[in-house]
């Protein structure tokens, strides 16, 4: 289980504010890529996050560190994808944990997401939209560079605790939703949703 290697960071801060917007979105491709987002209201509303305090230098987003990623105010649960494909947040040792942020120019990053062996193959985050009306989430794929569908930005918090970061797809940010879980929202004019915290878990695998 890598629940307690979720806590090894600093003590989580729960943060109070508003109800953000949710959006409605467009396919760009056959893969369901985002072209476009419109603002619309959610019913759910999670604490918001402290401002961006744009791109950190910190080794752990080096490519080279494997590390649990765990949102925080979620005490008992921490990242996973799952083989279902969907990013979700767990408490036991089910889907793939263990993650590797892998720069690929321009301030961006593929997320590689592996088991809890570190071994293998890994597949990467994919901002998928599902051609309805749920919102935006984040599945597993290939990993392709060139995909702006996994390109993520990860971006410290301002004034937030270690390692505490945003972690965004172009016009949307990784949420917690009441109601659908992890999803990928445009917010608009409101700040950030919710934050995550990285705990270090040594080299990344060789792959």
């Amino acid at each position: 289980m890598l629940l307690g290697r979720w806590f090894a960071a600093a003590g989580l801060v729960i943060f109070a504010g508003t109800a953000v917007g949710g959006y409605d979105v467009a396919p760009a491709s056959g893969d369901g890529s985002v072209a476009a987002a419109v603002a619309q209201p959610l019913a759910d509303g999670p604490s918001a996050a402290a401002p961006s305090a744009g791109p950190t230098t910190d080794p752990l987003l080096s490519g080279k560190r494997r590390m649990t990623i765990v949102r925080v105010g979620a005490f008992e649960a921490g990242l996973s994808l799952l083989d279902g494909d969907r990013l979700a947040e767990v408490d036991d040792d089910q889907g793939r944990q263990l993650f590797v942020p892998t720069p690929v120019g321009s301030g961006q990053f593929l997320v590689k997401a592996y088991y809890g062996g570190g071994t293998g193959q890994p597949v990467c985050w994919q901002v998928r939209n599902p051609g309805d009306t749920r919102p935006l989430y984040v599945r597993g794929a290939t990993c392709r560079a060139g995909d702006p569908a996994q390109r993520f930005e990860i971006t410290a918090v301002a004034d937030g605790g270690p390692r505490e970061y945003l972690i965004s797809n172009r016009w949307a940010y990784l949420r917690d939703s009441t109601r659908f879980g992890l999803i990928m929202e445009e917010l608009g004019d409101a700040p950030p949703a919710s934050s995550f915290r990285f705990n270090d878990n040594g080299p990344a695998p060789r792959t």
